[in-house]
């Protein structure tokens, strides 16, 4: 579950304010709007990345609002991607079960697991100047996983794919998530990913998001 509770989230001169919407545990949200209303910005807050000035942040329940990106155990895409050049793709799968102290064999156990869904297992020893766009797309994917966290934000993570990796990519997602069991909010500015994935459609205009429930396509 993810729920904003009259939230005010600043971005320098930007601000939203009074922002409230509920992610039920298990769904797969889609947040739109046009460019420039704040749909990264309300991401960055949910993960940690800025505090809330006024406003409540609850993951599964629990109050999050004061707690650090690290302990709200959320996976995050952002945009760019932000793969880091000098790791390999095993690296990126197992950065962030090292910091939390996972066994050597869990951790095994775990990259080979996610290599395989992702179809990656040939890339684990490729660095990211040699993947191509949807590659780099299923390692940030992976390596924001890897943890098995509670929620996914992700930021327009098709936006520079060409359409047929695009479309290969929403099938990939949509059978991950659900096997993650992971509750998901996605930004987009496309109808069509909105169709095929959301079981919840978020839309932020003019400061304020309404919230309604969609069937994504079978």
């Amino acid at each position: 579950m993810i729920e904003l509770i009259d939230a005010t989230i600043v971005a320098g001169t930007f601000r939203l304010q009074e922002i409230s919407f509920c992610v039920d545990r298990g769904q797969y949200a889609v947040l739109m709007g046009q460019t420039g209303q704040g749909k990264s910005t309300i991401l960055e807050a949910i993960c940690g990345l800025r505090q809330l000035p006024v406003g409540r942040i609850r993951i599964n329940e629990q109050d999050v609002t004061d707690w650090s990106v690290a302990d709200r155990g959320i996976g995050y895409v952002p945009q760019d991607l932000a793969l880091f050049p000098t790791m390999t793709v095993r690296q990126h799968l197992t950065f962030a079960l090292k910091l939390r102290r996972w066994s050597t064999d869990n951790i095994q156990h775990r990259t080979e697991e996610l290599a395989s869904r992702l179809g990656i297992k040939p890339l684990l020893d490729r660095y990211p100047r040699g993947l191509s766009g949807g590659e780099s797309q299923r390692v940030a994917l992976g390596r924001a996983l890897s943890f098995r966290p509670n929620v996914l934000l992700l930021d327009e993570p098709f936006s520079a794919l060409d359409d047929v990796t695009r479309r290969e990519m929403y099938a990939l997602l949509k059978n991950v998530t659900r096997a993650e069991s992971v509750t998901t909010l996605h930004v987009t500015h496309s109808q069509d990913e909105a169709e095929v994935l959301a079981t919840c459609r978020l839309w932020l205009k003019d400061g304020t998001i309404t919230q309604s429930l969609s069937a994504a396509t079978e």
